[in-house]
């Protein structure tokens, strides 16, 4: 064994000696006549120095053994992953799952596993997804096991499947966007045989749920280097089978229409995107936005008579596809309205600067972001890819100007609550009317003049609304 791997096995034992939780529980089920490991991803993250307050064991008990031995120990207990041999527990602010050895049996054409229980440590390693998960640490007694390598993986920074992967993906198709996802999260390099099995296994990917698949991207998306995992999925085709619109952004160059890569600009963007999230890392809206902003390009894309490619209303037809694709994947509404508002605002920005926004048009711009202004703020300056440093620093000092506008007139009015300068009740006094769609009309168009004029005084609110009424026969 390297003096690694060594040192490596002497950290999760020490890693478990100043965790008692672990120790503890482990004798329990000693006293009760079973086995306890702490497994997979609590392995991986251990030896990598992160491992947090979740904490995976297997067992050879089956869930009502399980149950008999920590009832009277745990704070708290849930019982819904019973049905696949899993009993949550709550110990000291620690979160734990204990599954019992599985040995899962697919078909090749449902989209969940077969579940039954197996009898052996290493026949439930042997189905685990990747060699870096089919780890274990015995308690109390730390023993280390890891019959396919993962510990050399995990030193080589390499991600492969315990069985061939072929099997492995076979198995269940979603170990495929769960590799690119572990890239994205570890920064790891895929095993080649691994990679040309997730090209060629591509299309078994559609036998999985679209909420499974959803899950799974929005982990990708949320990694420390999701362009790792984005070129994976787009490469080996993966991303057709669920999001088609990413590999679509590789619009075709040709000698007569020039214009930059909007793939690799879209890449770039989500990574300027993150590098402005600050506090809020991750931010998936924000990268998901800077993902999808130009994915309405393809059909919008139009070469002119002197050959210059445009693609006007992009972030129109960009909002609608983004809203379809989302909607597919059965995102949550509010996540999906908030994702789809900043395509459909991201070019709003590009004209200012030549002198063209009054400020009713800030206050629009400030009005239609509402409380996605400062992501919208974050996508517009992301959206800045151009190699020209002077372009960029004068689309930088515009937005900076913006912003500054932005602030200023908020200073001067309520900016984030923009209402009209007379309520319902002012309206239906005045005009002498029960309420009805007469008083939305007159409210709307009272917020219309808001917008255009910044704040009215009471005369001229009445005045403007007494004029409309004549002007619609009210």
């Amino acid at each position: 064994m390297s003096v690694l791997n060594t040192a490596q096995q002497k950290a999760v034992a020490e890693l478990l000696r100043v965790s008692p939780v672990a120790d503890e529980l482990g004798r329990r089920f000693a006293d009760a006549g079973h086995q306890l490991h702490l497994v997979g991803g609590s392995v991986r993250d251990a030896l990598l120095d992160s491992l947090g307050d979740d904490l995976d064991f297997c067992t050879d008990a089956r869930p009502e053994q399980t149950l008999a031995v920590v009832d009277s120990w745990a704070d708290a207990i849930w019982e819904t992953g019973r049905e696949f041999g899993t009993i949550g527990i709550q110990k000291n602010g620690l979160r734990i799952e204990i599954t019992t050895y599985r040995a899962e049996a697919y078909d090749g054409v449902t989209r969940n596993p077969v579940v039954s229980y197996g009898d052996s440590l290493h026949d439930d390693l042997s189905r685990r997804d990747f060699t870096i998960n089919a780890m274990a640490v015995s308690v109390p007694g730390h023993e280390f096991t890891d019959p396919f390598g993962g510990l050399d993986d995990l030193a080589a920074r390499v991600i492969r499947t315990p069985a061939s992967p072929a099997q492995s993906f076979g198995d269940d198709p979603l170990r495929m966007l769960r590799a690119a996802r572990f890239a994205a999260k570890l920064r790891f390099t895929v095993d080649p045989p691994v990679l040309a099995a997730m090209t060629d296994m591509a299309a078994d990917l559609d036998r999985i749920t679209a909420e499974r698949i959803r899950d799974e991207f929005t982990k990708l998306m949320c990694a420390a280097d999701p362009l790792t995992g984005l070129r994976l999925l787009v490469d080996t085709g993966l991303a057709d089978r669920f999001l088609p619109e990413i590999a679509g952004l590789k619009l075709e160059i040709d000698e007569h229409a020039q214009h930059k890569d909007v793939y690799e600009h879209t890449l770039i963007v989500v990574s300027n995107a993150m590098r402005l999230e600050g506090d809020e890392s991750p931010d998936f809206v924000l990268r998901m936005a800077a993902l999808m902003h130009d994915v309405g390009k393809p059909a919008t894309k139009a070469v002119g008579r002197d050959g210059r490619v445009s693609f006007h209303h992009h972030e129109v037809v960009g909002a609608r596809l983004t809203k379809q694709r989302m909607k597919a994947l059965k995102y949550p509404k509010d996540v999906t309205s908030e994702v789809v508002g900043l395509v459909a605002l991201h070019l709003r920005f590009y004209g200012y600067g030549r002198g063209e926004w009054t400020d009713s048009a800030v206050r629009r711009y400030v009005t239609d972001a509402g409380p996605l202004l400062s992501r919208l703020h974050k996508l517009t300056r992301s959206d800045v890819t151009t190699r020209n440093r002077r372009k960029a620093a004068g689309l930088a000092a515009d937005y900076d100007a913006l912003e500054e506008r932005i602030d200023r007139i908020a200073a001067e009015e309520d900016l984030a609550k923009v209402r009209p300068d007379l309520d319902g009740n002012a309206i239906m006094e005045l005009l002498g009317v029960p309420p009805g769609p007469i008083v939305g009309q007159a409210w709307r168009h009272l917020k219309e003049l808001r917008l255009d004029r910044g704040p009215l005084d009471r005369d001229e609110a009445e005045a403007e609304l007494l004029r409309w009424a004549e002007e619609q026969g009210f």
